[in-house]
């Protein structure tokens, strides 16, 4: 038999070497379990898509409605989910509210393909889908599509509280800013004025944006000014603060009529209360404002805007971020938009409509 061979004791050597050849192996297990976690969570990470919401003049209802719309429908990589209080936007989507001059200017973004969304009124969304009134002689803008009606825009004419303005026709031969070329504003102080008698060459025209209007007034270098938003507009508060104004009534027969003849455009009241020094309910008309797209967004990101858009959370932004942001209500999402409904848009309703039938109520699971 062969002697029993005897192990070596470790020496402090081999046992420093062992354990450096441990913790190397360690080491490089954990690399690559780091690198296939990362490759797991990129595979799950959404791409990540920006966004431009044309909106209208940083004073008035347009601009601070857009960013609270980003805001609700943003979902960048990395943030907390929903049901933990984090952002319930769409997966990758990152969304800016860029200022414009309006309506008319945004459906020329959408068109140009410079804004992916845009708040627009419904009346001119329709004549651009049409290629008729403003937009006569153009080419119909045929792939403009609706994601949602939003809330109705009241028709503002606004005077100094001291001024022998009471009616619209005692605006014969005042100095009024009408709005400034392509906003809807523009657009609806022209049909007004024609719809009660009066002409651009009856008045002192001007071509202003809200600020520049609001300062003219106050002062007294403008007599008069339209401007169509949601109730209450900021630099009309701003104003009323600092001046005090009168808001002139649309009422009467001849608002009866428009409102019988385009169907985008309907009765409404400025409630009292709504600006410093307004003690009474004004009496005037609106239109709707509208979240419009084009049919070359893709359908899945509609209707996930869609959803974000309406989601309790959302909803409660808006009350929270604007005074009126009480007026968005998904019961009316898809009334009078103008123009028709994106067809990622319309799954989500119809998906909506269902589960309201069924009584749950509840938003579509993600």
């Amino acid at each position: 038999m062969h002697p029993t061979r005897r192990l070596r004791p470790w020496t402090t050597s081999s046992l420093l070497v062992a354990a450096r050849l441990l913790a190397a192996t360690l080491a490089v297990a954990m690399v690559a379990l780091a690198a296939e976690r990362a490759r797991a969570q990129q595979s799950e990470e959404p791409d990540v898509h920006f966004s431009r919401i044309g909106t209208g003049p940083t004073g008035g209802t347009y601009f601070p409605m857009g960013g609270l719309i980003a805001n609700a429908i943003s979902n960048p990589p990395g943030s907390r989910p929903c049901d933990r209080g984090g952002s319930c936007g769409v997966p990758g989507l990152i969304a800016a509210a860029v200022s414009t001059n309006g309506s008319v200017a945004n459906v020329e973004a959408l068109e140009a393909r410079t804004v992916d969304l845009a708040l627009v009124q419904a009346d001119v969304g329709f004549w651009a889908w049409k290629g008729e009134g403003i937009f006569s002689g153009r080419e119909p803008f045929a792939g403009l599509r609706a994601l949602a009606y939003l809330y109705p825009e009241s028709i503002h004419l606004v005077a100094r509280a001291d001024s022998d303005i009471r009616t619209l026709a005692d605006l014969r031969g005042k100095r009024v800013s009408i709005g400034e070329e392509k906003s809807g504003t523009l657009v609806e102080a022209r049909l007004i004025l024609n719809a009660f008698g009066l002409k651009t060459t009856d008045i002192e025209p001007s071509y202003l944006r809200l600020g520049p209007s609001a300062d003219k007034l106050a002062p007294g270098d403008l007599d008069a000014f339209f401007f169509v938003g949601g109730a209450p507009v900021q630099a009309v508060t701003d104003l009323a603060q600092a001046t005090p104004v009168r808001l002139i009534p649309l009422s009467g027969a001849m608002a009866e009529k428009l409102t019988g003849i385009f169907p985008y455009m309907t009765r409404n009241t400025i409630p009292a209360n709504t600006y410093p020094g307004q003690s009474a309910a004004v009496p005037t008309l609106a239109v709707g404002a509208v979240l419009l797209t084009t049919d070359a967004m893709p359908e899945d990101r509609a209707y996930r805007i869609a959803r974000s858009l309406w989601h309790p959370v959302s909803l409660d932004l808006y009350r929270r971020g604007h005074p009126g942001g009480g007026l968005l209500d998904p019961r009316h999402a898809m009334e009078n938009t103008g123009v028709p409904l994106h067809d990622g848009a319309a799954r989500y309703y119809d998906e909506m409509k269902a589960l309201a039938a069924e009584g749950t109520g509840t938003q579509p699971a993600p």
